[in-house]
């Protein structure tokens, strides 16, 4: 950001090429996370605008008069798009619920509500609120067998577990670099398969979204081929620049390793979890579970002031009503687990 300052201060005109040479970095980076061509990304500001730019960029018979799946315990902001989106661009929404007393949608329901009507399905790879990974293999085939196409918000998921390729892999996506990739708030992406760009026409569009950019005829506009034609007005590169140095470690890391350390932990959290009576909100099975554990906390505790306690012992951590969110990331040691137990062991007694 200090370099960023003292770019858009200098008296010169170098801004702009260095700052697009700065975003084209940061696509790049996503693209090889993902493992994705760097035609099929761009950046959005959050997963609630990425998913807008695809839904309303795709070709109104995948919508209009068909439904819109999507479970219960998707991210809230997602399903309140979906909900204003419904009626203006003609689609049914239907929501799969939680059962009485779960924390997360069962993969059954899912595959029990979604029909041949079903246009398009979104997907959360892994839940915030509770870490639950979907079977995603199995969905996808289910919806593949009834000609519905596939969003995927992968937020929870994007750093740690593997973008889903080859058979699994969704028709678009998006996710944010907030989570285990460690960056700012403003940094998203959205990727779509090649074959549905070329044919997508996003409602919002501008200069960005043209094969040339800096054409100013103004009775002389075409989308990008690619998925620039996502862009629109003037991007907001600070963002992306602020994500660079985290994105940059990232990729220069053993990723199978960092998986295979949040795991480690993760049982570790389970284990502290049970010697105090606190029954998990995330599933059992590791396979099934993302990279965070959530827990149960008895009616008698009052879930911020255990926050702003944990907080005080020097472990940080959040919670969804009654639910703690534990997330054991890369800075995260056995040490921070322990202390973690030593500050449970105070605060719940309390």
């Amino acid at each position: 950001m200090t370099e960023f300052a003292a770019l858009w201060a200098a008296c010169d005109n170098d801004q702009w090429g260095r700052m697009l040479e700065g975003r084209a970095e940061y696509l790049a980076l996503w693209a090889q996370l993902l493992g994705v061509e760097a035609a099929e990304i761009t950046a959005v500001e959050n997963v609630t605008q990425g998913f807008h730019a695809a839904l309303t960029g795709l070709p109104e018979r995948h919508l209009k008069g068909r439904k819109l799946l999507i479970a219960a315990d998707c991210f809230p902001s997602v399903h309140f798009l979906l909900a204003g989106l419904a009626p203006r661009l003609g689609f049914e929404l239907v929501t799969v619920p939680l059962r009485e007393g779960e924390s997360w949608v069962r993969d059954e329901d899912v595959l029990a509500a979604w029909d041949a009507q079903v246009g398009v399905a979104i997907l959360t790879q892994v839940t915030s609120t509770a870490s639950y990974a979907c079977d995603l293999p199995r969905l996808t085939a289910h919806g593949r067998e009834r000609g519905s196409l596939i969003g995927l918000d992968f937020t929870q998921a994007a750093g740690l577990l593997p973008f889903p390729a080859g058979e699994t892999r969704p028709d678009f996506a998006v996710s944010t670099s907030l989570k285990w990739l460690c960056g700012p708030p403003g940094a998203g992406a959205l990727w779509m398969a090649q074959e549905h760009i070329a044919e997508a026409q996003p409602e919002l569009r501008g200069w960005f979204s043209q094969p040339d950019p800096f054409n100013w005829d103004i009775a002389r506009f075409s989308y990008a081929p690619d998925a620039r034609r996502f862009d629109h007005g003037t991007p907001s590169i600070v963002s992306a620049l602020a994500a660079l140095p985290a994105l940059r470690w990232h990729a220069a890391q053993d990723r199978a390793r960092l998986c295979a350390q949040t795991c480690a932990l993760n049982e570790e959290v389970i284990e502290v979890a049970r010697r105090h009576g606190l029954p998990l909100a995330s599933p059992e099975d590791a396979s099934r579970r993302g990279g965070s554990v959530m827990l149960r906390l008895p009616g008698h505790v009052d879930p911020g002031t255990l926050v702003q306690g944990l907080r005080a012992r020097g472990v940080i951590a959040d919670t969804r009503g009654p639910v703690l969110r534990l997330s054991a990331g890369a800075v995260t040691t056995g040490a921070g687990v322990a202390r973690l137990e030593e500050a449970l062991t105070t605060l719940l007694a309390a």
